[in-house]
């Protein structure tokens, strides 16, 4: 037999290798369409931003750019401001979210997701929404301001806006909900066994958490506030309508360097400051608590290394003495004290999930006052409001055009980021990892570098002011999203079924859409509705790319909310609530109907 398979012919016994270097090739041809779209788009106009904040105002290669905002006290200052706000929103936003990640950790799966579903309902409404809710109060003649003087509670007050106190809020507002996500998945693959083993052992309920629960949650804390911080680096809409001249963040003086003052390569080097950081941050992220954590995914590798010492100081001390019954005994009292009854951590989440949710729906009722002006409370009834933002031809042209972009931008995302999850989950963990990494990469840079470098490029390519622009744009925006949502879908697929069709004979693409996207339906889905939301929603980019009089919702909300607080903008923002509750319920749907 060795001698037959010996004398074989080269050709015949190199086959069975060729075969397999043409499957490999095939498994990662997904993701090619996908590199080579962030490689022009994301890659080589952050690139050519970067480029040309390391050029002087003369043309010259130098660090003339950055040694103008080390030594201008000004830009120094601006600098200071952004990271001070950024750190403070980040460690209120952990400091407050993480009773309520370790409450919803502790719940049963339906309970929990009932939870999540209110806590993504401010976490995925517009920013500009957000803002102009807490403009109607936090203002002088907000109310706040108007309770408290009716109360008696005060004798006159200024409001808190514009103010640092108001930047605060904007942003914890807008920031605690991704804390809340960040820490929950770290938090359910705690073994609930450890705490169990203290408790055994004679530990009291608070020093178990301290000892045990505490320090096996601290990297999703980290992660938590890394990611919190570095997305607070790039605000601008908070800081520019809840603050004064004192709280200009970095965002904000790149808009206006290009904008205003046509300085690219200032706006470059202020790129390069916001950059390094971000990805400095993205580095540490990753070396805390991995990449897969954000697909809800903690590696058995990191949870081994985190759990290792107190299981052997734990488990292997207890004796596992604990009956069945006692265990079963704990999980009931656990199980009650988080999540039933009135306890004080249920009732401090109620009190968190209200501050996030009641301040976006105040806007409704503004909606549907009869006055022309803005004022507490409203005198109802009325839809003019509503009339006059349908039949105005500047916000129907608006609306139009957020519907259109959001609706191409969520099928070419779609459509890539499927691909390139599809190759993802056929690759081993040392190949998918540093790619994994270029996907996710735009959630990190912060939005006004994109916008920027893609400003660069579409004034060549004469793209600025496009539709085709603006959907190129917001797909770089959306692809961390749809492979975010289509990894963990991948992560639940048996590929036994498809390993099955293929013996069968059943060709890759129609092994693709007979078997991979039927069961994956729900993932794909709400990936689809997730990207049309980041279009939708999308500010940054507009102001930079969508040019001319025909802007986007949410562009021309931007234009009209620093001009006045009216009545028009209270049924424009309703009209997004609404929409982003129905988007946010349909996902919850679709997901419960995959299980």
């Amino acid at each position: 037999m060795t001698m037959t398979l010996e004398a074989q012919p080269p050709h015949i016994a190199s086959r069975p290798r060729r075969a397999g270097w043409l499957t490999g090739l095939l498994r990662v041809l997904p993701i090619a369409p996908t590199l080579v779209f962030l490689l022009v788009f994301f890659i080589v106009p952050v690139g050519q931003i970067l480029q040309g904040g390391l050029f002087d105002a003369d043309g010259a290669f130098g660090l003339g750019q950055f040694a103008r905002i080390a030594h201008t006290p000004v830009y120094a200052k601006v600098l200071w401001i952004t990271f001070s706000i950024s750190l403070m929103t980040a460690a209120l936003s952990v400091a407050l979210g993480y009773p309520v990640a370790y409450l919803l950790s502790g719940l049963p799966g339906r309970s929990r997701e009932r939870w999540v579903l209110w806590i993504m309902l401010p976490f995925w409404t517009s920013y500009l929404v957000k803002t102009y809710a807490w403009m109607l109060l936090l203002s002088k003649t907000g109310v706040l301001s108007t309770i408290a003087l009716a109360l008696g509670l005060v004798r006159e007050t200024n409001g808190m806006m514009p103010s640092l106190t108001g930047v605060l809020i904007g942003m914890v507002h807008a920031m605690l909900p991704l804390a809340v996500m960040t820490m929950l998945p770290v938090m359910r693959g705690i073994d609930e066994r450890l705490t169990q083993a203290a408790e055994t052992l004679g530990a009291e309920r608070g020093m178990s958490f301290f000892t045990v629960f505490l320090p096996l949650s601290a990297p999703g804390v980290a992660a938590a506030g890394l990611l919190v911080f570095v997305s607070s680096l790039g605000f601008f809409i908070v800081p520019t309508l809840l603050g004064t001249p004192k709280e200009t963040m970095i965002a904000q003086l790149v808009i206006s360097s290009v904008l205003d003052l046509f300085d690219m390569r200032f706006a470059g080097a202020l790129s390069i400051v916001l950059l390094v950081c971000a990805v400095g941050i993205f580095l540490i992220y990753d070396r805390v608590v991995g990449l897969s954590s954000l697909t809800g995914e903690i590696s058995e590798r990191r949870r081994s290394a985190r759990t290792g010492g107190l299981k052997l100081a734990l488990l292997l001390a207890a004796g596992r003495i604990a009956s069945p019954l006692a265990r079963r005994r704990f999980t009931r009292r656990h199980a009650f004290e988080l999540g039933a009854g009135v306890g004080p951590l249920r009732v401090y989440t109620f009190a968190v999930l209200a501050l996030l949710v009641v301040p976006v729906l105040s806007v409704i009722p503004y909606a549907f006052t009869r006055a022309n002006y803005i004022a507490f409370p409203p005198r109802l009834f009325s839809l003019k409001w509503f009339g006059t933002f349908l039949d105005s031809p500047v916000w129907q042209s608006a609306l139009i055009r957020s519907f259109e972009v959001g609706f191409f931008t969520a099928l070419l995302s779609l459509l890539l980021g499927f691909g390139a999850t599809l190759a993802l989950a056929r690759m081993t963990q040392r190949a998918s990892k540093p790619l994994f990494a270029l996907l996710v990469a735009p959630l990190i840079v912060p939005r006004i570098v994109i916008a920027v470098g893609l400003l660069y490029l579409f004034g060549t390519l004469g793209l600025t002011g496009t539709n085709t622009g603006l959907v190129v744009g917001h797909t770089v925006l959306a692809i961390p999203y749809v492979v975010v949502t289509l990894a963990a879908g991948f992560r639940q697929f048996d590929w036994c079924l498809d390993d099955a069709a293929r013996v069968m004979g059943a060709s890759p693409l129609r092994r693709i859409a007979t078997i991979v996207i039927p069961l994956l339906m729900s993932s794909l889905s709400a990936a689809f509705l997730f990207a049309f939301i980041v279009s939708f929603d999308d500010l940054t980019i507009a102001i930079f790319v969508s040019g001319g009089i025909n802007t986007t919702l949410p562009k021309q909300m931007w234009d009209d909310i620093q001009l006045a607080i009216t009545p028009t903008l209270a049924a424009v923002s309703t009209t997004l609530v609404v929409l982003i509750a129905l988007v946010v319920l349909i996902s919850s749907q679709l997901k419960r109907h995959a299980r």
